[in-house]
């Protein structure tokens, strides 16, 4: 790489010397030497390269190291290549018959370390592609150097022999530094910010009627708080997720209570709804999109009537839903298990209307449903007694 020196580390706390004996490919020499500035070893020796030395075809295989190729140091024998060394290791993954210490690339570091610190040559040979180092070779060194490898094939290349001791060399002399750490997160979450997210998401999750049934209310909530805590979420990350919520129920165009629309919107939507639902009888798709409008914009009698039965526990248990599809037509409140509709009638409408209203009790009184009319103004004037009333019914069977 232009204008970095690759080998200021190995000149700073010193490396050690790598010998490769008769290397037979170019090629070989510059991948040796890319391994070699990747871990901080700067210092590489030629013994009677088969191609000769220099050789141009190194230094594209060497991907920028070119300053351990221009400094490599050439020598006709392995003799003279060892001999101002103090103490050499032979790279091989044979025995050669001699009484040698063995010793795997963490001991042999942990050796030259502090005899490189203290100012002493030492260094690692390396031998042919082909078939290694001679016997005559490792006798000169002090120790064998041998890697933990697949006993069935332990045959490295050359830059991976000297990747392998490079790595090792690097992790004990430079402390195992990675180059770059995790990016700082923002400060914990304090339990006020949890607490105001918690309100939040569990607010939004019951505009949509997502705790059901309502008896398992308070244990999903412990397992949604539970699964944020294990998140462990930072003060931005948990301001994130209360801002991605807040913008999915609020709606494109800014908070809306129930959803997207205010004040008689909520009814306007039902007439028009209620017409298309007529248009497109026995059309299942556009009815249960109706259905998803509906539940997401409720009427102020139906949210108050809703929010008051979810709280209270005389209808736990008895699978009451808000705004679903029954075959055409998509009701107010249902109770599969009872068979039971409840329908919340406005203080007037048109007559047109008023005749989809009764067809729709009429078609489902034919199916065997219940159809319980409340009037909506009357829930809206005193909640209470409409749920009192509706408990009665129930009761009474």
């Amino acid at each position: 790489m232009p204008g970095i020196d690759i080998t200021r580390l190995a000149r700073e706390k010193g490396s050690p010397v790598v010998i490769l004996v008769e290397p037979q490919m170019a090629e070989n020499i510059g991948t040796t030497a890319r391994a070699m500035a990747n871990f901080g070893l700067g210092r590489l020796r030629l013994v009677a390269p088969r191609d000769g030395w220099p050789n141009g075809r190194a230094y594209p295989a060497a991907s920028g190291a070119n300053r351990i190729l221009d400094e490599a140091e050439l020598f006709a024998t392995f003799e003279e290549a060892i001999a101002d060394l103090t103490l050499v290791h032979a790279a091989t993954a044979r025995m050669h018959g001699q009484v040698k210490p063995v010793v795997g690339p963490r001991e042999a570091v942990a050796t030259m370390r502090p005899r490189i610190a203290a100012g002493e040559k030492v260094g690692v040979v390396f031998g042919r592609e082909r078939n290694g180092l001679l016997t005559e070779e490792v006798a000169l060194a002090d120790a064998i150097l041998t890697y933990p490898v697949n006993p069935d094939f332990s045959s490295l290349n050359l830059a991976q022999a000297v990747l392998v001791l490079g790595y090792e060399w690097f992790s004990q002399a430079h402390d195992a530094a990675l180059p770059f750490t995790q990016m700082e997160r923002s400060e914990p979450a304090e339990k006020a910010q949890f607490a105001a997210f918690h309100a939040m998401f569990e607010r939004e999750l019951d505009r949509v009627d997502f705790f059901r049934p309502p008896e398992k209310r308070d244990s999903m909530v412990v397992n949604l708080r539970n699964i944020i805590a294990r998140m462990q979420p930072s003060r931005q990350d948990l301001a994130t997720l209360h801002g991605a919520i807040s913008a999915i129920a609020e709606g494109a165009r800014g908070p809306a209570r129930g959803g997207t629309l205010t004040g008689d919107g909520p009814e306007a939507l039902r007439r028009a709804l209620e017409q298309a639902a007529a248009d497109k009888t026995g059309a299942t798709a556009p009815v249960r999109g109706i259905a998803r409008l509906l539940r997401r914009n409720p009427t102020e009698a139906e949210r108050l009537l809703w929010e008051a039965m979810m709280k209270d526990r005389r209808f736990a248990g008895r699978g009451f839903r808000r705004a679903v599809p029954i075959g055409p037509h998509v009701v107010d409140i249902v109770s599969f298990d009872l068979r039971l509709v409840l329908d919340l009638a406005p203080l007037s409408e048109g007559e047109e209307a008023a005749a989809r209203r009764a067809e729709k009790r009429r078609w489902l009184r034919e199916r065997d449903y219940t159809v319980l009319v409340l009037e909506a103004q009357a829930v809206e004037a005193d909640t209470a007694a409409a749920l009192d009333g509706l408990a009665q019914r129930l009761a009474a069977g």
